[in-house]
C-alpha cells in the first residue's frame, strides 16, 4: 500500500494559524505529514479516503491521563480503589496490558496524542513495559515519568531520569516523548522543586507536574516565580484552587496549564478555573485525568470546560452582577482541545493542525449519522453534538490506527491481556472489578 493517504471531498478544519478551514478540500498526506490541503488535489497511487459528508481536522490531544490505571476504569469511587491498593500488585504485564488498552481506548475516540502520567514502580522493566505499549499503538504521546507516592522508600530519580534520556537517544519510537513528572511542589521545601526541575532542564525533559487541588497551595507558583524557576517548559496540571498572584504568574512566564475538568469535578477537586485562565488569555490544553471516575474522550472534556464558563458566567447574571464575562465559544474550546493541547504538550510545532510539513496527526468524523445531522455548524457539532461513534478514521503520523469505525490493532489480544490483568490484580487487592455486578 502507497506511504502516501489523499484524503478527499471532507470539511476541512485546520485550526492552524496562518491556514483557512475550507468547507469542502482535499488533504494530501505524504511521508506521514501533511504535504498540501486544498481543492481538486491529486495524488498518483495514494490511498484515497472519501470523507464526504465528514469532517476533517487534527487529532484531539488528551494533555493529561493515567493510562495505566485504564485496568478500573468506570469503576467510581470504590472502596480501596486507589493507587495504594492495587498498585504494589501489578505486574510489569499488568502495566503493559492497562498502557496498551488504555491508549487503543484512546484511538478510537480520536485522540491522536496523549500525556501519560505513569506514576508507576520506576524499576526498568515497568517503565519498559510502559514503553512497549507506547510504541505499539501507533498514537503520539508523551511518557511522564512520575514518581509513584505509593511506592515505599524513595527511588533515585536522578538515575532513573538519566536512563530515560538514555533510552530516548538511541532506540525508542521518535512519536513517544520523555518528560518528567516531579512531586506536587511544597510550600516548605522550594529548594527541592528547584533540584527537581533543574535536573529535567539538565536532561532537556519538558516539567509536568499537579498544583491547585490542595488550598494550602494557593501562593506557592508566585513564589516559584519569585525564585526565577517557571517557564514555558512547565506544564500545570488541575490549578483549581490557586491564587490571583499565582495565575498572573503562570501568564506572565508563559507556563502551560492543563485541565481534567470532567474527573476535576467528580473528585471534588474543585472547578476548573475557566474564566481566571480566560481573563488571563491563558489557553489550557485538555485531559481526561483517570478513567475511574471520568470519560475517557475529549468530547466530554470540551463539553465540560464549555458548560462550567457558561455556568459561572449566567450565576453571575442572575445575582444581578455587572460587567458579565463573554461566554466562551466553541471555536475556542475545539482548539483547547488541539492545537492548544499540543502547546500543553510541548508538541505545538509538531501536531495540532492541519498545516503544511506537520505530523498527519488526523481524524475523519462522519456527519451523516443521526446524532449530528443536519449540520448547521462544523465547530458546534464537533464540541456540542459529536461523541465516539462518529469517528470513522484516525491517522497518526500518516499511519492508518482506524479505518471506517474499526481499530487496526490486535484488538482482541489487548482485550484479552487486559480482562487476564484486570481479574489477578483486582482479586489480589479486593476490589470488586470486572464481576458485572449490576448492584
Amino acid at each position: 500500500m502507497s506511504d502516501n493517504i489523499l484524503i478527499r471531498n471532507g470539511c476541512v478544519l485546520t485550526l492552524g494559524a496562518r491556514t483557512q478551514n475550507h468547507p469542502r478540500a482535499d488533504v494530501l498526506v505524504e511521508d506521514g505529514r501533511v504535504a498540501e490541503v486544498g481543492s481538486n488535489l491529486r495524488a498518483r497511487g495514494a490511498e484515497v479516503i472519501d470523507a464526504t459528508n465528514a469532517i476533517v481536522m487534527p487529532g484531539f490531544v488528551d494533555t493529561h491521563r493515567h493510562v495505566w490505571k485504564s485496568l478500573f476504569r468506570n469503576l467510581g469511587g470504590a472502596e480501596g480503589a486507589s493507587p495504594a491498593a492495587y498498585g504494589p500488585h501489578y505486574q510489569p504485564d499488568d502495566v503493559y496490558s492497562a498502557t496498551l488498552i488504555g491508549l487503543l481506548g484512546a484511538v478510537e475516540a480520536g485522540i491522536t496524542t496523549v500525556v501519560d502520567w505513569a506514576d508507576i514502580r520506576p524499576e526498568d522493566s515497568y517503565i519498559d513495559a510502559a514503553l512497549q505499549a507506547h510504541e505499539e499503538a501507533g498514537l503520539r504521546s508523551v511518557f511522564v515519568h512520575a514518581p509513584a507516592s505509593w511506592v515505599p522508600g524513595h527511588a533515585d530519580e536522578k538515575a532513573t531520569l538519566r536512563r530515560l534520556a538514555a533510552r530516548r537517544s538511541v532506540a525508542g519510537d521518535p512519536a513517544v516523548t520523555i518528560a518528567f513528572g516531579p512531586g506536587d511542589p511544597d510550600q516548605l521545601d522550594i529548594d527541592r522543586v528547584a533540584r527537581d526541575w533543574a535536573l529535567a532542564r539538565e536532561l532537556e525533559m519538558r516539567i509536568h507536574t499537579h498544583v491547585g487541588w490542595d488550598p494550602g497551595q494557593g501562593g506557592l507558583i508566585a513564589a516559584l516565580a519569585d525564585r526565577g524557576i517557571l517557564g514555558p517548559d512547565v506544564t500545570l496540571v488541575h490549578c483549581s484552587r490557586l491564587r490571583p498572584s499565582d495565575l498572573d504568574a503562570i501568564a506572565s512566564h508563559g507556563v502551560k496549564v492543563s485541565l481534567a475538568p470532567a474527573s476535576e469535578m467528580a473528585l471534588g477537586r474543585g472547578l476548573p478555573p475557566m474564566q481566571e485562565l480566560i481573563d488571563r488569555s491563558i489557553r489550557p490544553g485538555l485531559g481526561v485525568g483517570g478513567e475511574m471516575i471520568a470519560p475517557g474522550d475529549i468530547f466530554a472534556q470540551m463539553r465540560a470546560a464549555n458548560s462550567v464558563q457558561h455556568a459561572i458566567h449566567f450565576d453571575l447574571k442572575l445575582a444581578g452582577k455587572g460587567g458579565l464575562p463573554n461566554l466562551l465559544g466553541t471555536r475556542d474550546v475545539i482548539r483547547f482541545a488541539t492545537v492548544d493541547g499540543a502547546a500543553v504538550a510541548g508538541l505545538d510545532r509538531v501536531t495540532g493542525s492541519i498545516e503544511p510539513g506537520k505530523a498527519a496527526d488526523i481524524i475523519v468524523l462522519r456527519t451523516d449519522r443521526p446524532n449530528i445531522h443536519p449540520i448547521n455548524d462544523p465547530i458546534g457539532a464537533v464540541v456540542w453534538g459529536m461523541d465516539t461513534s462518529n469517528v470513522d478514521w484516525v491517522l497518526g503520523g500518516g499511519r492508518v490506527l482506524m479505518r471506517e469505525g474499526e481499530l487496526t490493532a490486535d484488538v482482541a489480544r489487548a482485550r484479552e491481556l487486559a480482562v487476564a490483568s484486570q481479574t489477578r490484580v483486582a482479586a489480589a487487592a479486593g476490589l470488586m472489578a470486572g464481576t458485572g455486578d449490576t448492584r
